[in-house]
């Protein structure tokens, strides 16, 4: 009874691990109008996604303060499938929040968006290992 118990416990711990979103870590954006980049801390918002600017660096790569460190980016965002995903993407260098589609590759997320038929690419993201 005690060796079934053990096994159950495994089971389900191992469980939680396969069903992990990949989306979820830290990005590296691709650079903004300014040259800046950031990074974006990607986590679980109820049943959603979101992602968070932790740290900005300047186009030279120098950490810089920003007042946008700790504002939401990642919005509103859903897997829909074969590594897209849908939601919304906050872009501070123009102050607009654009309907996004983001395609995941291994360490490689592209970003997209638009806002009132007005569309931009916002780059190819890389994870933060």
């Amino acid at each position: 009874m005690r060796k079934t118990m053990m096994m159950a416990v495994v089971m389900m711990l191992g469980a939680g691990s396969v069903g992990a979103e990949p989306l979820l870590g830290t990005w590296r954006t691709a650079p903004d109008d300014n040259g800046n980049t950031g990074l974006i801390q990607v986590a679980p918002c109820g049943q959603q996604i979101c992602g968070t600017l932790v740290k900005s660096f300047d186009s030279s790569g120098k950490e810089m303060a920003s007042p946008n460190n700790g504002k939401m980016i990642i919005s509103e965002t859903v897997a829909s499938g074969g590594g897209s995903y849908k939601g919304k993407v906050w872009a501070p260098d123009r102050d607009k929040t654009y309907n996004s589609r983001l395609e995941l590759s291994g360490d490689s997320l592209k970003v997209s968006g638009c806002v009132l038929g007005i569309c931009r690419e916002g780059g190819n993201w890389t994870r933060v290992k």
